[in-house]
């Protein structure tokens, strides 16, 4: 059985919850990625902010962007678990419609299993089917 662990892209950088959105946005250009964990002060995630919340959900409506990620941190974020089989990552991502998966060890983040990842490590098939999966709009 393939892990998450296995396929997931591992040292993965947080922004902290104080962090401001244009401080999420530098560091998403500066490392080339499109999304980043928000973490809080005991290291553990608190959410995840995409370049698409910042354009869309923060310029897009003139919202003060020296304001912290932290107000895109709604809810628990959908995680995985790293020593969960690829599959139920698979599952994880179709059912909540998700392009990145944080990867969980115990109460820590070990990196972000993202779509890239899996068209790397599994057959074509699969990868259709996820993308198709939370691409679609049902």
């Amino acid at each position: 059985m393939t892990t998450a662990r296995e396929i997931m892209t591992k040292g993965a950088e947080c922004v902290t919850e104080t962090d401001s959105l244009v401080d999420a946005a530098r560091k998403m250009r500066d490392l080339d990625v499109g999304a980043l964990p928000i973490c809080g002060t005991d290291d553990r995630l608190k959410g995840m902010i995409s370049d698409r919340d910042i354009a869309v959900k923060a310029v897009a409506e003139q919202i003060d962007l020296t304001q912290p990620v932290s107000t895109f941190a709604q809810g628990k974020p959908v995680t995985i678990g790293a020593d969960d089989s690829v599959d139920e990552a698979l599952r994880t991502m179709s059912k909540h419609k998700v392009r990145r998966l944080p990867v969980i060890d115990g109460d820590r983040l070990v990196g972000i299993v993202s779509q890239a990842d899996v068209a790397r490590s599994i057959d074509e098939s699969k990868t259709g089917e996820l993308v198709e999966a939370i691409s679609s709009t049902s």
